[in-house]
């Protein structure tokens, strides 16, 4: 849970984890685990928080469908709601784009006939999307140090945890910007895309997490992370934030400070 009492943004991608093993588990064409020498990586994580999910005893379900199917890559989609006498509420929608890899020559490779077999019968049609500019440089630093305890079973920092990484360097970025006696709005996640380039190991020296602002509107803003090693880009996100009226539950007006300062990052 975060501080507005809605579950945080890093378990949505927690939960679609789940949900894809489940979905892989209910066949054996396509490798999974360490113990095969190939396994399945996620190349982009595109999530869309569309209803605040609280604390509740009540479940909650997570579809999922193949929204494409490519020589050397295929996309899942998900679904996070819950269904009652009230009727169905949609918590965030997603979709991840995965490919097999053969980590003998740390390469991917193509789909074989029997995994498109296996794929093919989950297609459904998918909504597209527009995409999140990302315009701007580098205005924020934030030393990121990696924990033994973020690897997964192929020896890279799992998918799950970038969502960690960068809401760390998010929350540092914006403390960074905020001023003591300053009065500014709560914000929830709207979108959040994250592109995966190159995987990340653990070593004792930091990674560095280069943020920017790249759009300001009167109920939102994007911001860009990027994590770095020296010159070359590992992962990018783009985030878009909405400021939050925690009475009503709904988004609200920017607080003309806020605004101000974070207008100032703009690129010029």
């Amino acid at each position: 849970m975060d501080r507005l009492g809605h579950v945080n943004n890093v378990t949505y991608v927690d939960l679609l984890q789940e949900a894809r093993i489940a979905f892989f588990g209910t066949h054996r064409a396509i490798a999974v685990s360490a113990e095969t020498p190939e396994g399945i990586l996620v190349v982009k994580h595109e999530v869309d928080f569309l209803a605040p999910l609280t604390l509740r005893r009540t479940e909650i379900l997570v579809d999922t469908w193949v929204a494409a199917v490519r020589a050397g890559s295929f996309i899942l989609a998900h679904e996070i709601y819950q269904e009652d006498e009230a009727g169905r509420t949609v918590y965030a929608r997603a979709s991840t784009l995965l490919a097999p890899f053969v980590f003998a020559t740390a390469a991917p490779r193509r789909l074989a006939p029997d995994e498109k077999d296996f794929l093919s019968p989950y297609l459904a049609e998918t909504p597209g999307r527009t995409a999140i500019a990302a315009d701007g440089t580098s205005r924020h630093l934030y030393p990121l140090q990696l924990r033994w305890s973020e690897m997964d079973p192929y020896k890279h920092a799992n998918n799950v945890h970038y969502y960690e990484y960068f809401q760390e360097a998010r929350v540092a970025y914006i403390r960074h910007l905020h001023t003591r006696g300053e009065v500014w709005s709560e914000n929830v996640i709207a979108r959040m895309d994250v592109d995966y380039l190159r995987p990340l190991h653990y070593r004792s020296a930091p990674y560095e997490v280069h943020s920017w602002i790249s759009g300001v509107g009167t109920k939102a803003y994007t911001v860009v992370h990027e994590i770095r090693d020296e010159d070359e880009v590992l992962a990018r996100s783009k985030v878009v934030m909405v400021t939050f009226d925690t009475e009503t539950q709904r988004a609200t007006a920017m607080a003309p400070e806020q605004r101000a300062a974070l207008t100032s990052e703009l690129p010029r």
